[in-house]
């Protein structure tokens, strides 16, 4: 075995673009939990779960980071259709979210009933204006930082390493998932 992972590796094989998005998946996934954790920290004083899984992700902000790395890319630097495309797509995106998480669970994650013109409490002007100057800020920095460091990192790992690392972090969050939803049912 240990002379076919050398042989794999010599042959300088990489990620697929498919790989690639799943490792932003989790990167992204994991930075949204952590800026969820911090807010959370400053807004209440202590330390709350934050997020639907056990493990430290916040899964939608993985998917939005996949929706504007694969979808918003072609307005890098175009910032007026970018803030409005990302206003109209990840304001519907939230709303679908919470609509969901609150008919599958009959709970509520986040709850915007008392922000200035809100829609059912699941969306609201205020953060759906963020969300656009976020789209803003991934796409012309954030991305293009990581993206570089990623592919920098990834070219010193073994391409063996890099996808057992693919394949155990997506086995692990799709156990999590799984026990998450058993949990919440």
């Amino acid at each position: 075995m240990g002379n076919f992972c050398t042989y794999i590796d010599k042959i300088n094989k990489r990620l697929s673009r498919q790989q690639k998005y799943i490792l932003y998946f989790f990167i992204f996934a994991f930075i949204g939990w952590v800026a969820e954790t911090l807010y959370s920290f400053y807004y209440l004083g202590h330390f709350t779960k934050r997020g639907f899984l056990y493990g430290p992700i916040c899964p939608i902000y993985g998917f939005g980071a996949i929706i504007l790395i694969i979808f918003f890319q072609k307005y890098h630097h175009k910032n007026f259709q970018l803030f409005f495309y990302a206003i109209i797509i990840f304001s519907f995106f939230e709303y679908l979210v919470s609509y969901s998480m609150e008919a599958l669970f009959s709970a509520k994650w986040w709850d915007y009933t008392n922000d200035f013109l809100n829609l059912n409490g699941r969306i609201s002007i205020f953060y759906s204006m963020i969300w656009g100057i976020f789209a803003i800020l991934f796409v012309n920095t954030i991305y293009p930082y990581f993206k570089k460091k990623l592919n920098k990192l990834l070219s010193k790992i073994p391409y063996t390493t890099q996808i057992f690392f693919i394949y155990t972090t997506t086995s692990l969050f799709f156990i999590d998932t799984i026990l998450s939803f058993a949990k919440n049912l």
